[in-house]
This record gives C-alpha cells, sequence and structure tokens, in this order.
C-alpha cells in the first residue's frame, strides 16, 4: 500500500511539472518586477552618491541659502501655501504603461520600495514552490503522541505567560471606562492560542480534537460576523475603498498560491469562507443603511439572514442551483477523491459555518447594551455582584457541561450534523468564561480577566491568515496540486523535533513578512479615499493580467505542454 501510494505520488510530482498559462505569467510578471527593482536601486544607490558628492558645494553655499530661504518663506506665506493644496495628477492609462514597460527612470524611482516588496513576495512564492513541489528538500511522515502535543502546546502557554503577560489600560468606546468586553486584545488573543491548537493538530495528525478543531473554526467565522458588523455598524463606512482592502486582505496572498502552485481557491477552504460571510455582512448593514439605528430594522436583516441561510442550505437542491455558475471559481477537486461533485467541498465547508456568522453579528449588535449592564454590575454592592456572577457561572458551566458530554462526545460524522445548530453554545460559553474550551465568560467575569492578554498569542493572532494558508507549502508538503498536505516538509532527515524546530521557525518568520507586504502592497495599491486611483489600479491590474497570460498562453502552447 505504502508503495502504491509512493509510487502514485512520484507520478502525480512528475505531472505538476506541466507549466500552466498561469504558472508562466506569473513567473514573467515577477521576473520583470525583479528587473525593475534591481534597475532602481542601481539608479537609487547613483543619485546618493551623486548627493554625497555635491555634499561640500551645499556646505559652501549654507549662508546664502539661508537669506534665500527666508525670502521663500516669505512667499510661501503670501500664496498661502497653495503648492499643498494641489490635487493628485492622472496621467493616461496607455502613457502610464508605456512608461512602465520602459522602465521609465522617474516612475522606478517613485516606486522602488513598491518593486522591492513584490519582488520579495515574488521569492517567498518561488520558495513555496521549491518546498512542496521539487525534491530538493525532502519530507517525512506524520505521528501523533498526546504527550507530546500536550508538552509543546503547555510549554507554549508557559513562555507566553512568562514573556508576554501585558496589562491594557484602554477605555470602551461606549461608556469610557475599562471594562471591554470582548475588545481587541481579548479577539486577538483568543486567535493565536486557536491557531496553535489547529496548526499543530495538522502538523501531527490528532484526529482525536477533531471535534475542538470544527469549534475553532466556527469561532473564526464568529468573528467575522463579530468584528465586520462593529465596524460598519459603529462607523457606518460602507465606501468602495474599505470595502476593495477587505477584500485584498482575504485574498491576495492566496490568489498568488493559487496561480504559482495550481491550485483551486477552495482548497484553502478558509479564505473563500470568510470571504463569503463578510461580503454578506457587509450585505446585510449596507443595504439600507440609514435604517440601522432602528431596532425593528435590525430585526428584520437578521431574520433575513437566516432565512437566506436555510433557503441555501438546508432546502434540496438549492444550494447547487445558487452556486453551480461559480464552480469555476468555487469548484474543487481532491486527487485521492476524485469522484465527487466538484462543489461537494464548498457545500461541506460553508455549511458546516453557515449560521455562526449571524451569531456574531447579533452580539456585535449587543454589545454595547452588556458593556453598559457590566457597568451598573461592577458598580452593584458586593453580595448583589457575587450573586449575579455566581449565576452566570454556574449556567455556563452547565451548559458547556451539557453540551460535551451529548455533543463533542459524537464520533466525527456524527457531530458534523450536530455542529451548525451548536457551535455557538462553547463560542458562548468561552466568551463567559475564558477556560480553553469554552472561552467566552470568565474571560469577562471580572475586570481583572478582562484587562490583560498573552501578546504572544495576540501577535499570532494576527497572521492567522497567512500561517493557515502557508502552512500547506513550507511546513508541510501535498507534492500535487489540490492535494492535502499529508506530508511533513522535512529539512533535517532523522531529526524530527529539530526539524520540527527549523521548519517552523521559518514557515512563521515568513508568514509574519507575508502579513507584512500584503499590507504594505495593500496601502500602495488600494487607497481608502481615492476611488479614481482605485478604478485605475484596478482597471491596469487587470489589463497587465490579462496581456501577460495571452502571452504565456501561446508560449505554453508553441512548448507543447
Amino acid at each position: 500500500m505504502a508503495e502504491a501510494v509512493a509510487s502514485a505520488g512520484g507520478i502525480a510530482m512528475a505531472a505538476s511539472t506541466s507549466a500552466t498559462p498561469g504558472q508562466v505569467s506569473a513567473i514573467l510578471g515577477f521576473l520583470w518586477v525583479f528587473a525593475a527593482w534591481a534597475y532602481a536601486e542601481l539608479l537609487f544607490h547613483r543619485k546618493n552618491a551623486a548627493s554625497r558628492k555635491a555634499h561640500s558645494d551645499v556646505n559652501l553655499a549654507v549662508m546664502d541659502n539661508n537669506s534665500v530661504k527666508g525670502e521663500e518663506q516669505t512667499m510661501l506665506l503670501e500664496e498661502g501655501g497653495q503648492a499643498a493644496a494641489a490635487k493628485p495628477v492622472y496621467a493616461s492609462f496607455t502613457s502610464q504603461l508605456l512608461r512602465l514597460f520602459l522602465m521609465d527612470q522617474t516612475l522606478l524611482l517613485e516606486n522602488r520600495l513598491t518593486l522591492r516588496a513584490i519582488s520579495e513576495f515574488g521569492g517567498y512564492l518561488l520558495y513555496f514552490y521549491i518546498c512542496d513541489r521539487t525534491n530538493l528538500l525532502g519530507e517525512s511522515t506524520k505521528s501523533y503522541s498526546r504527550d507530546l502535543f500536550l508538552f509543546l502546546y503547555f510549554l507554549l502557554i508557559v513562555v507566553a505567560a512568562m514573556t508576554s503577560f501585558k496589562i491594557h489600560q484602554d477605555k470602551s468606546a461606549f461608556t469610557g471606562k475599562s471594562i471591554l468586553y470582548l475588545n481587541r486584545h481579548q479577539t486577538e488573543e483568543w486567535k493565536g492560542w486557536m491557531q496553535v491548537l489547529f496548526l499543530m493538530y495538522h502538523y501531527f495528525n490528532a484526529k482525536e480534537i477533531y471535534n475542538a478543531i470544527r469549534v475553532f473554526i466556527a469561532a473564526y467565522v464568529w468573528m467575522t460576523g463579530f468584528g465586520n458588523f462593529s465596524y460598519y455598524y459603529v462607523r457606518k463606512d460602507f465606501s468602495l475603498g474599505r470595502f476593495a482592502q477587505m477584500m485584498w486582505r482575504l485574498n491576495f496572498f492566496v490568489i498568488f498560491c493559487c496561480i504559482v502552485l495550481n491550485n483551486d481557491y477552495t482548497l484553502y477552504y478558509i479564505c473563500p469562507m470568510h470571504t463569503l460571510f463578510t461580503l454578506m455582512v457587509y450585505g446585510a448593514l449596507g443595504i439600507l443603511n440609514k435604517y440601522n439605528e432602528i431596532r425593528s430594522v435590525m430585526a428584520i436583516k437578521f431574520v433575513a439572514c437566516f432565512l437566506v441561510v436555510i433557503l441555501v442550505w438546508e432546502v434540496p437542491g438549492v444550494f447547487d442551483m445558487v452556486w453551480s455558475p461559480f464552480t469555476f471559481l468555487l469548484g474543487y477537486t481532491d486527487p485521492s477523491k476524485p469522484d465527487l461533485p466538484r462543489l461537494h467541498e464548498w457545500q461541506f465547508r460553508s455549511g458546516l459555518d453557515r449560521y455562526i456568522w449571524i451569531v456574531g453579528m447579533i452580539y456585535a449588535y449587543y454589545h454595547p447594551t452588556v458593556e453598559k449592564w457590566m457597568e451598573k454590575l461592577e458598580e452593584a454592592e458586593a453580595r448583589t455582584k457575587l450573586y449575579i456572577k455566581a449565576s452566570i457561572v454556574t449556567v455556563s458551566l452547565t451548559a458547556g457541561y451539557l453540551w460535551y458530554e451529548y455533543i463533542y462526545k459524537l464520533d466525527k460524522i456524527t457531530y458534523n450534523k450536530y455542529h451548525p445548530y451548536t457551535s455557538w453554545i462553547p463560542i458562548t460559553v468561552y466568551i463567559c468564561l475564558r477556560i480553553k474550551s469554552v472561552y467566552i465568560c470568565l474571560r469577562n467575569f471580572t475586570q481583572e480577566f478582562r484587562s490583560f492578554s498573552l501578546t504572544l498569542f495576540a501577535w499570532l493572532g494576527k497572521i492567522t491568515l497567512e500561517t493557515y494558508i502557508s502552512q500547506f507549502h513550507i511546513w508541510l508538503r501535498s507534492r500535487v496540486p489540490n492535494g492535502q498536505p499529508k506530508w511533513l516538509l522535512s529539512i533535517i532527515p532523522n531529526y524530527p523535533l529539530l526539524n520540527f524546530m527549523l521548519t517552523t521557525a521559518i514557515y512563521v518568520a515568513v508568514s509574519h513578512r507575508l502579513f507584512e507586504l500584503t499590507n504594505t502592497l495593500k496601502i500602495a495599491f488600494v487607497p481608502s479615499r481615492d476611488n479614481k486611483r482605485l478604478s485605475y489600479n484596478f482597471v491596469a491590474g487587470v489589463a497587465i493580467s490579462v496581456a501577460l497570460y495571452f502571452v504565456s498562453f501561446v508560449l505554453v502552447g508553441i512548448a507543447g505542454y
């Protein structure tokens, strides 16, 4: 059996060496950008050298310059600083593309840092391909030891508590006091420790915590509803720029992984899921948004969200009718299960968490009310406060125990049937308790618990998207397009713990750098307050992509792949 699997993997690896037009497009694009960046750095070096050479001449003229500066400042004051108010000037689309193609020196110098960021991003994608699709690095099989798994996880908690414990003094946006029920520090920390368990589950193949992983993914989707609702409801910012930046954050990195590694979008199912539920939150609040302050309107919107989900996911045949036109985008074929329908994976993944994003929206809607209630509770007399808190803890623990006993302990297949309707229970209990598997009550039970976080986990929580995508290729290995990561990347053969240490260090460092590059390029290409420039960049991006793909398609056809 093992020989058959290895043989199939070898054949698939050989087949995956055939270049696709998308891969050739990426190669051509990144090679040109790299050449442009190298030329820009050379121009920048020459410019600095010339500037240093002229520095001594400048020093000789300092006295004369001082008098000139005084006159210039007077003139600027008289003119009212008109130059500062100048509006950006947009050159024609054709002329800009021509300057770009001809490597105009001024344009390259102006965009030197952006070209550097794109080149670095391309370098990481090359590393992804080398690790996952070539035989330059080795691989090893997964093995699970509960003792080792728990030891590593609790060791990380101890290290985080000793080195990154931090008390926050932030004030509530609603009450002005230091209560901050479900504040940003808490949710980032929450995402961080869940992500660590999620990744370790994949690395060590810890099948016994499958049901817990399902809850963690539901919690991520819950936070999508909670976070996006909080932003749009409070700030009322439904601008094109804000929406485009969110889509960039969710999809920029994964799109290039799909192109370079020839994978389907749904392989990285977290990305299309978060994109879908972000769009649904945006639509729910954006439609008739001027009436969002009316309680009855919000109640109708919540009910409408539930009805849409029930219609699409519960009524037989509707899911296929709605999503079939998007099979080109959301379809996925696992090489080990080629007979399943293309939309099977998308239906399974999106269906598991189809309701929890709405629960997140509802919690966000009542978040200010709960904060005010908790403020009053903190000011109540000690006996009343103790009685109410003890009641909340008792109810939460009872609900958590019943869920654990009658739902969580079910086998994997049976649990999945109940998960869409019950995942809100452990999430709500956690918000009340803050004890690992039941996060929400003790975490917010006292002001002391609410004011601290472990910043190591919060830091990891900020890069969950990058660590999720990167794990497929530079921590684990799938070897083939659309393959599940069934092997471990091996840089130090026969030393599994040393290899784990090295690959993990590289993997986390690369993921963090990709997070920074995604944000850097987002600022460069997706302005938040300039829709004209945003549209211009979008059209330019589409034009360049189409041109590259056309050339690549021709080249691949000529090469006979």
